[in-house]
């Protein structure tokens, strides 16, 4: 087989992080010899998240066999998940934001079981394909709060939302959050951009928003805007393009990327 070098920028800082974490799990569970150093296993699972090589490719690279990266990888993609924060540490930590950005994201899949009709949970009709619901919260400068487990791509956001309990966190907590009209009836702590009036009984056409409501929507729409770089810094991560593990490992490697952003920012 040839192979050939590879470059890849990799924070100093989540490197760091994941490193010692992968050390105190080696002491406490008294592993005495691996093939990889800590440092080397955790570059093998920043690579692996950040560009979604297969494990052949990471087993040429790292010289270990396959079945190493393997385990390698989950033992490393749990640790990440589990110092992923939790929704109340999150509201804890809105509540001290003037607002928070909330806003849902798919991600697509392609190991579905599509002959017992599996598939129709995950199938979102406005992407028109396959994927997994996620939700976000960024704050006002566009850096991830918290981002949730992954739910059926069928799931509508404010559902999801619901399911969570963003919506009931907010509420308690008095966190002011900005979001689209996918979350219309949120309740007090969730603003939502002005919709087209209702159908004008005289004429039988929608009735347009006014000029200061169109004004609100823009300065609306501009307050949500940095609450898209999370969204497009956790699809910059090859493995969420398209998620081509099991469905349920998509929450595991959502966390696990959580952490390395939430590190580096």
């Amino acid at each position: 087989m040839l192979s050939y070098p590879s470059g890849m920028n990799v924070s100093s800082r989540a490197l760091g992080v994941l490193a010692d974490a992968l050390r105190a799990h080696r002491k406490q569970v008294g592993t005495r010899w691996r093939r990889l150093s800590a440092g080397r296993q955790a570059l093998l699972a920043i690579a692996y998240l950040r560009k979604g090589e297969t494990y052949a490719d990471l087993a040429c690279g790292f010289m270990i066999g396959t079945s190493t990266v393997y385990r390698y990888l989950r033992e490393a993609i749990g640790l990440l998940a589990t110092m992923a924060p939790t929704l109340a540490q999150a509201v804890e930590i809105a509540a001290g934001k003037a607002f928070v950005i909330l806003d849902g994201t798919l991600l697509r899949i392609d190991r579905v079981a599509m002959s017992r009709g599996d598939d129709r949970a995950f199938y979102s009709g406005k992407h028109k394909c396959h994927g997994v619901n996620v939700q976000v919260v960024a704050d006002p400068a566009g850096r991830p709060v918290w981002i949730s487990p992954a739910l059926p791509g069928a799931r509508h956001d404010m559902g999801a939302a619901r399911e969570h309990g963003i919506i009931d966190a907010f509420t308690t907590a008095g966190v002011r959050a900005i979001a689209d009209t996918a979350y219309q009836g949120g309740g007090p702590a969730i603003r939502v951009p002005q919709r087209r009036r209702r159908i004008d009984p005289d004429t039988g056409r929608y009735r347009r928003l006014s000029r200061a409501q169109k004004e609100v929507n823009t300065a609306h729409a501009r307050q949500r805007g940095p609450g898209e770089r999370v969204n497009a810094e956790l699809k910059n991560r090859r493995v969420l393009r398209k998620v081509r593990s099991c469905p349920s490992r998509a929450s595991d490697l959502v966390a696990a990327v959580q952490t390395l952003m939430i590190a580096t920012r």
